[in-house]
């Protein structure tokens, strides 16, 4: 299966603003949602077709509210990610998967430092996926529908501040992206990312035109 990764930017909570609103709300009714990073969310899809027709139903909310749109396709890697402009050029045929991996862009991965929840950031203290669909669905029956969201801070307190984990609770969030660096693989070697002290990196395989050293 085909996975899509949404990385809001910055000075928003992307579950909020994507689940607050009926349109993506609905684009995404079908999936099972996840968030394998800080300020993100992640579905799964059948094809890397799909995955791209996804990405062009949610346009309209990509465009204000998300820094990153990462695809993984197994047919190309089990690992690596793809730009949507690459997972766009591969579907048309336009290139072939061995075609792709010289340009790159490697981000570090941060894992949160401590367990406190005064140490969360905001985007860890955001109400759990299903619960937050659930609640705009009652208010925008109580609205008429209406597609713009109130702040999102109203709905993020002391007592959603644990991210539910089965039968106990997760006071962790999930890992942050940070600092991307370009590079390009040569002989099958791909360069180290240096910006950072980091354990873990992410690597996302780009079209020629994306690429910026």
């Amino acid at each position: 299966m085909t996975r899509v990764c949404l990385v809001g930017s910055p000075d928003v909570s992307l579950q909020y603003e994507l689940l607050s609103r009926e349109t993506s709300r609905e684009a995404l009714s079908t999936y099972d949602l996840d968030r394998p990073f800080e300020n993100s969310l992640a579905v799964r899809t059948v094809s890397l077709g799909a995955a791209v027709s996804l990405c062009n139903d949610l346009q309209w909310y990509l465009v204000r509210f998300v820094d990153e749109v990462l695809i993984q396709e197994p047919s190309v890697s089990d690992e690596e990610w793809l730009s949507r402009d690459l997972a766009v050029a591969l579907r048309n045929g336009d290139l072939e998967p061995a075609e792709t991996g010289e340009h790159l862009k490697i981000f570090g991965v941060e894992r949160p430092e401590a367990p406190g929840l005064e140490n969360q950031s905001d985007d860890a203290r955001e109400p759990d996926g299903r619960q937050l669909a659930a609640d705009t669905r009652n208010d925008e029956s109580e609205n008429g529908g209406d597609e713009q969201a109130t702040d999102a801070d109203s709905r993020t307190g002391p007592a959603q501040a644990l991210v539910q984990a089965g039968d106990g609770v997760e006071p962790v969030g999930p890992p942050k992206l940070v600092e991307p660096l370009y590079v390009r693989r040569t002989d099958g070697e791909t360069p180290t990312y240096d910006l950072r002290d980091v354990e873990e990196t992410l690597i996302v395989r780009l079209t020629e035109s994306e690429f910026s050293p």
